[in-house]
């Protein structure tokens, strides 16, 4: 029985692992911290809405047997329109995830530093954090072996390790059940909140992983039938990684100190108060964390500019490895010496603003589509689902905007 659920585990695990980075765990650590329980309902919300999108997109790679990119470079007629959109989805997941690679490497290394200290080199007035080349080598070998049975079985691993590891630390800090319950099903907006709320959603509803999954589904099944194993995987591994968001908020909340600000902290502040194991543990999730987003972002733009731009070839292909590599690459560099490509981000966060309400809305339109989709197109409570989904995206996309240049 267990033998046969690993076997038919796979593609969700990767959308898991990618949707909880480092910025998530920070998130939902600062959400816990602060709020308490309080916030729980927006991360099952949030759960819901990106088990309905993923969804959408595993049913459109299992039955078309191709990519997000590739369907909307195949179905969208209008010259203009196709181009900008490319360049959008190009411009937010390529150059975005080259951004923010480096807080993903940068999140694996507070768990390792967590448990065995800092090693800086320094060179002159250069500080190299070696830990990044650790992690950046990791990475890289899992990616260039390029098997994906292989890199599937180290991410769900590493997913099941991470899942371990933070819902043990929440249950060792011994939660109220009750509260927990009514802060998962009792909506509260405590003072100053709404941003955490749209943070929460945002870090877990991401543009990137409708392009990852569509792709990654028709590596692992090839027949219309088999969509119901997608569909089941879906299903258990966005909720895995959804129970791993609410266990970091449950274990922040048992901390009374406020002067956490990110995983690491608390990490730190849980050792007094439920001794070294929830140290080790929390800092051995947050390890996991980031390397497995510091392997699914660079893998996520490589499918991306392959749909877009029509490269042939898997995942040993020359110019699919080209793309990954620089994405690794340049976090690795960014991540050792502590630069933040300032100019970099805003513009990634931009285009990531304004992708996700596009890219909702096109997956909507695609998944009505009967020439693509043939009899599962979507029904009528999956289309109302989406089109709210669609609405929450679009706020989502303009408060990420409207907080690149500082106006909320």
């Amino acid at each position: 029985m267990i033998k046969k659920w690993f076997q038919n585990i796979g593609p969700g695990t990767l959308v898991a692992a990618a949707f909880i980075g480092p910025g998530t765990v920070t998130l939902c650590t600062l959400a816990g911290v602060n709020f308490g329980f309080n916030l729980l309902w927006a991360m099952l919300l949030s759960i819901i809405a990106t088990i309905v999108l993923q969804e959408m997109a595993a049913r459109l790679g299992v039955i078309s047997q191709k990519g997000l990119s590739e369907v909307i470079r195949e179905e969208i007629k209008v010259p203009f329109l196709k181009q900008f959109i490319t360049l959008l989805i190009l411009g937010a997941i390529v150059i975005g995830n080259a951004s923010y690679e480096a807080g993903n490497i940068s999140g694996g290394i507070l768990g390792l530093e967590t448990v065995f200290g800092k090693f800086i080199y320094s060179l002159g007035e250069l500080n190299i954090n070696l830990m990044s080349y650790v992690i950046g080598s990791i990475a890289f070998l899992l990616l260039y072996i390029g098997n994906y049975k292989f890199l599937e079985k180290a991410l769900v691993t590493l997913v099941l390790l991470m899942s371990f590891s933070f819902v043990l630390t929440a249950i060792i800090t011994k939660p109220n059940i009750i509260s927990i319950l009514q802060g998962l099903f009792i909506p509260k907006f405590p003072d100053q909140s709404l941003l955490t709320v749209i943070g929460l959603i945002g870090t877990t509803v991401v543009p990137y992983n409708l392009f990852l999954h569509a792709s990654l589904v028709k590596e692992k099944w090839y027949k219309k039938k088999d969509f119901k194993l997608a569909k089941k995987d879906t299903i258990v591994s966005i909720t895995l990684g959804g129970l791993v968001s609410i266990a970091i908020i449950i274990s922040a909340a048992s901390i009374p100190s406020k002067d956490i600000l990110n995983a690491a902290d608390l990490a730190i502040g849980l050792s007094p108060l439920y001794g070294e194991f929830a140290k080790y543990f929390l800092a051995l999730g947050l390890f996991a964390a980031g390397i497995t987003s510091a392997i699914t972002a660079p893998l996520a733009a490589a499918y991306v500019a392959k749909g877009c731009l029509g490269f042939k070839g898997g995942l040993q292909s020359k110019w699919f490895r080209l793309v990954w590599i620089i994405i690794l690459v340049l976090g690795v560099l960014f991540s050792s010496v502590g630069i933040k490509p300032i100019e970099i981000i805003k513009f990634a966060q931009i285009a990531n603003g304004m992708l996700l309400p596009i890219i909702a809305g096109i997956l909507l339109w695609i998944m009505n589509k009967k020439n693509v989709l043939g009899n599962y197109v979507n029904t009528k409570t999956q289309n109302f689902i989406g089109f709210i989904i669609l609405l929450i995206s679009i706020f989502l996309g303009v408060k990420g905007i409207l907080k690149v240049f500082n106006f909320i």
